[in-house]
């Protein structure tokens, strides 16, 4: 499988290519730039791999939760490149793709969310496939949903933020907690290529996002 992957959720800006069993990978911190440097880093990658677009099996997003605008920039840029490659895409979860990073096979993913709140999700690894244990949310850190059983791994950004928090919270359930993990172009386009095998990607045309919040700011009474 030659998979095309980025990621433009967060503040920084990553894509990974995925050739059978090798992954090149490149983030740079954006910022507010994503849109400006996404398409000449895919480009120089496929370049340097010898590769055009339409030699690719299929193209891999962040689809969210996230940044409103990150997910509107990869899902659109994904769409352009896909339709005009004549390609399949898939939108990953941002959520998987840090439980894919985090190592185990039982992970309590959850990203700050901004007003106090986060996303949250938790997943279970069986056979390589990760299965969800609860579904991706947006939820106050003290309210995050409970899990099932012990010996779960912790990771995201809501974890870095609200630390203490969710400790409490998931007290006797979580065997540690890992910092400084984000969503990654590279672990989406491992998470995307047996789904592109089985034949799960999707026409351009039906790509969305994946928001889960639909408010993004507090009125001024609500603050």
């Amino acid at each position: 499988m030659k998979i095309l992957a980025f990621d433009t959720s967060s503040e920084y800006c990553s894509i990974a290519l995925l050739l059978e069993r090798d992954i090149r990978s490149e983030e740079v911190l954006a910022g507010q730039r994503h849109s400006e440097l996404v398409l000449p880093m895919v480009s120089r990658m496929l370049d340097e791999a010898g590769l055009t677009l339409a030699q690719l099996d299929g193209i891999a997003f962040g689809a969210g939760p996230g940044s409103f605008t990150g997910l509107r920039i990869a899902c659109g840029i994904a769409q352009g490149l896909a339709f005009g490659a004549g390609l399949p895409v898939i939108g990953i979860s941002t959520l998987e793709a840090l439980a894919q990073q985090a190592g185990g096979t039982q992970v309590v993913a959850a990203l700050d969310a901004r007003m106090h709140e986060i996303y949250h999700a938790a997943y279970r690894k069986v056979l390589d496939e990760w299965q969800v244990v609860s579904e991706p949310a947006l939820c106050l850190p003290q309210n995050a949903p409970l899990v099932p059983e012990q010996d779960w791994t912790g990771c995201g950004s809501g974890f870095d933020i609200y630390s203490e928090v969710l400790r409490t919270r998931y007290e006797g359930y979580l065997n540690h907690i890992i910092s400084g993990v984000r969503p990654d172009a590279r672990a989406m386009a491992q998470l995307a290529a047996p789904r592109f095998a089985r034949g799960q990607g999707v026409d351009p045309a039906d790509a969305a996002p994946l928001y889960i919040r639909n408010k993004v700011a507090l009125k001024e009474k609500e603050r």
